[in-house]
């Protein structure tokens, strides 16, 4: 395994210790767990990384329906079932002396093998130096990360319908990053398996810097005004506060509108970018009438 630091890329900024958890993770090849509000990145760094070292990534988005046995593999019924009617009704025709078969595309029903697909999880455990994607691990079920413990801790797999086993030898593990927005809490078992991070917020000072990669062309006016108005959202009593991902949709939505009137900004021109909640639309028309300061010299606003 390199011990070669990723220091992220020109659109992604990686946080020094993140870098850090990152590194320890794929040293000791166990999966990095990251938590934290939605927007902070953490998807980001599984993919970026993937891309800029050019690796096979396996990405997962997680449910309330996904299930381990679906991650290691999926057999199909229905292709068998066919296959195996098309054979019976092929011995039938020849047994009639008609000149024609059903095509199954080579494939024999006795062989299992040929009707399983491997999931994601088994196909990065196949692929040495792939990168796995689990994303937002506390939508799914108690009994995934339960499940999935186990497979992590044996570093192998076996497919159930066919007994192969798929094992990772030292040094041969996929790089796995897990995250979790924290609906529900994670079995701490689970937890004990993994390098964990949490990716605090943001400051201003680190988000400007966000902002600039993202848009090094934009008014620097409009973008202080646009980062210290989003902060003061942050502070109100929204449903649903914006992230950094909502921020920069929103600066990219001034810069492309030619807005260079802080004021316009002030009054949140563009505001479908960062509130997204059916409850806050009150409070964001009062914010839009009055302006924002009206809204934040409350600790309760009452409209």
């Amino acid at each position: 395994m390199s011990s070669k630091l990723f220091k992220g890329t020109p659109t992604y900024l990686l946080d020094s210790k993140l870098s850090e958890a990152f590194h320890i993770a794929r040293l000791l090849e166990k999966p990095l767990l990251l938590e934290g509000e939605p927007g902070t990145g953490k998807t980001k760094l599984a993919q970026e990384f993937a891309k800029k070292e050019n690796r096979p990534l396996f990405e997962v988005p997680i449910t309330s329906e996904s299930k381990v046995s679906l991650l290691v593999s999926r057999f199909d019924e229905v292709q068998r079932l066919m296959d195996t009617q098309a054979a019976v009704a092929n011995a039938q025709m020849k047994q009639a002396g008609i000149d024609m078969q059903i095509d199954t595309g080579g494939r024999k029903v006795d062989n299992l093998e040929e009707y399983v697909h491997l999931g994601p999880l088994a196909e990065a455990f196949s692929t040495p130096g792939s990168v796995l994607l689990l994303d937002e691990i506390d939508k799914a079920p108690r009994e995934l990360p339960n499940n999935l413990l186990f497979l992590l801790s044996e570093r192998r797999i076996v497919v159930p319908e066919t007994q192969q086993t798929i094992a990772c030898e030292p040094g041969k593990m996929p790089i796995i990053v897990i995250t979790s927005n924290h609906e529900q809490d994670l079995p701490a078992p689970f937890i004990r398996r993994c390098i964990y991070m949490y990716i605090e917020f943001p400051p201003p000072e680190r988000l400007r810097e966000i902002v600039r990669m993202h848009h090094p062309g934009a008014n620097k006016k409009i973008v202080a005004a646009a980062i210290e108005i989003f902060y003061q959202l942050r502070e109100l009593d929204l449903t649903r506060k914006p992230s950094t991902s909502e921020i920069l949709d929103w600066i990219s939505y001034l810069v492309q509108t030619d807005v260079l009137d802080t004021k316009v900004v002030e009054r949140l021109k563009g505001a479908q970018t960062l509130v997204k909640h059916r409850d806050d639309r009150e409070l964001l028309r009062a914010i839009q009438e009055k302006g924002i300061e009206s809204a934040t010299s409350q600790k309760t606003p009452n409209w």
